[in-house]
Order: C-alpha cells, then structure tokens, then sequence
C-alpha cells in the first residue's frame, strides 16, 4: 500500500493511500479538500474511500466536498455518527473494513475525542491513529480521561514494533522538547531528537515513526517505566496517575 503525505494548514499530516493491486485510493483524514484535490489530479487518481478518525473539522473539513466530487465511501466511528456528517460505513472496536486488497482493523482509542478510532493495515504494517499518539507525544485529552487515554496508548503500544504510525500533525520537535524535561537519560531520545532536528531544518516531514521507536522514545507510553517516573517525582506510582502528571506538565509547557 502506497502512502503519500500531504501536509495541510499549519501542521497537520492528510494522507492519501493506493492499493496497488486493486488501484483503490484512500484518504485519511481530510480536513482540507484542496490539496487533496491536487495531489489527485496530478497523479491522475480518483478518490474511492474516505476514512475518518475523529470529529474534529481539521481532520473532516474537507470529507463532504471530497465525497461530492469522487462519489467516495466515507468511513468513520458508529459513535460519532452523530457530528461527523456523511458517513456511509460505520464502524466500531475490532471491526474490520475491506480498503481493496487491504484490510484494516478499527481500534477504539479514546481520550483525545470520546469517539475517537485508529484504522490498522496489519499486513501493511501501518496505523492511521489521528490524534492520540503523536511522535514522541501524544493528544490533549478534551474529552476524554487520563484512563482512557493511557488504556488507548497501551493498546497502540502493544502492536509490532515495525507498525508505521502516521499521525495527525507535525508536533514533534516540540514534543521531543518536552519528552527531554522528563526522561532526560534516555539516550534513544536524544539520538531520536538530533535526527528530527535535522530533518525540520530541511523542511522534511518527521512522520511516519514506528511503534517501536515510540516505546523507546516517547514518554506518554512509558508512564510506568521507573525512570520516567523517578523524573517526575512519582516513583512506584500507578503509572495512570503518571500519565495524567506528564499530560498536565505537557498541557503548560513553553518549551
């Protein structure tokens, strides 16, 4: 399965995905049509299916002028089937929708957003997972709890360490920033952080990470390692409660 990134507004990752065997093409995540549109037409492809993680208009905002123009399937979260407009297939935790000769697994994972899903290519070894985990961070919690939000990160943590994660934005040179201020011995981090900081400089995308980088890196899905509790002052705390320190420490940080 091919994956290009188009990036729209100020940060966010849309992605266009090509079954080669079937010559299906997706889109994950449009909140903005017209690069979508472009990246279409100058690779001469019509648009069949639409998949959407969540409600927000930066990831949806674009899906309705998309699913006008191609007559595409727009693919979304039975549970938000209420302010996510258009939608034709719904879905829930462990269903699993055809993409051509493509599969992918829908993972509940609430906490950024309560109807907030993650589709999984297994056998393309990629995870389309929106706003709830970011390289080397992971989304705010507007609606839903700490529980929630760390259950839903120890589920994503949980797959191959090859999975490709392509998230929702660009955020993570300043996420790397914060990831240091709380597990400042991890050298993975570091060396993680001195190739992010020279792709920025040339204007290169971060994305997409892996699963296994981010066990090593990220310290949202590390809350119940002890070194990173040690650094936040909350040794042999239960590791939700120290999911939800780094997540208010990360809420006001300016670094």
């Amino acid at each position: 399965m091919e994956v290009i990134l188009v990036p729209a507004f100020a940060d966010n990752y849309i992605y266009v995905l090509r079954d080669a065997a079937s010559g299906k093409v997706g889109v994950v995540d449009p909140g903005d049509a017209a690069p979508v549109r472009a990246e279409l037409e100058r690779r001469g492809w019509s648009l069949t299916h639409i998949f959407l993680t969540h409600h927000h208009d930066d990831h949806i905002g674009g899906a309705g002028e998309l699913k006008e123009r191609y007559g595409a399937s727009v693919v979304g979260a039975r549970a938000d089937a209420h302010r996510i407009p258009g939608l034709d297939v719904m879905l829930g935790d462990g269903d699993r929708t055809l993409f051509g000769g493509q599969t992918a697994r829908v993972l509940a994972v609430p906490g950024h957003t309560s109807g907030h899903i993650a589709f999984w290519f297994e056998a393309a070894d990629s995870l389309f997972c929106g706003d709830t985990l970011f390289s080397l961070g992971c989304g705010r919690l507007f609606e839903g709890t700490p529980a929630q939000m760390w259950g839903s990160l120890q589920e994503l943590r949980a797959l191959a360490d090859q999975t490709r994660v392509y998230c929702g934005h660009e955020y993570t040179l300043s996420n790397g920033r914060f990831a240091l201020t709380v597990d400042p011995g991890n050298a993975a981090l570091h060396r993680r952080m001195e190739e992010v900081a020279e792709l920025r400089d040339r204007n290169q995308p971060t994305i997409p990470t892996s699963i296994g980088m981010e066990r090593r890196t990220n310290p949202f899905l590390r809350a119940d390692d002890p070194g990173v509790q040690a650094a936040v002052g909350m040794a042999g705390a239960p590791a939700v409660e120290v999911f939800a320190e780094l997540r208010r420490r990360k809420d006001h940080f300016r670094g």
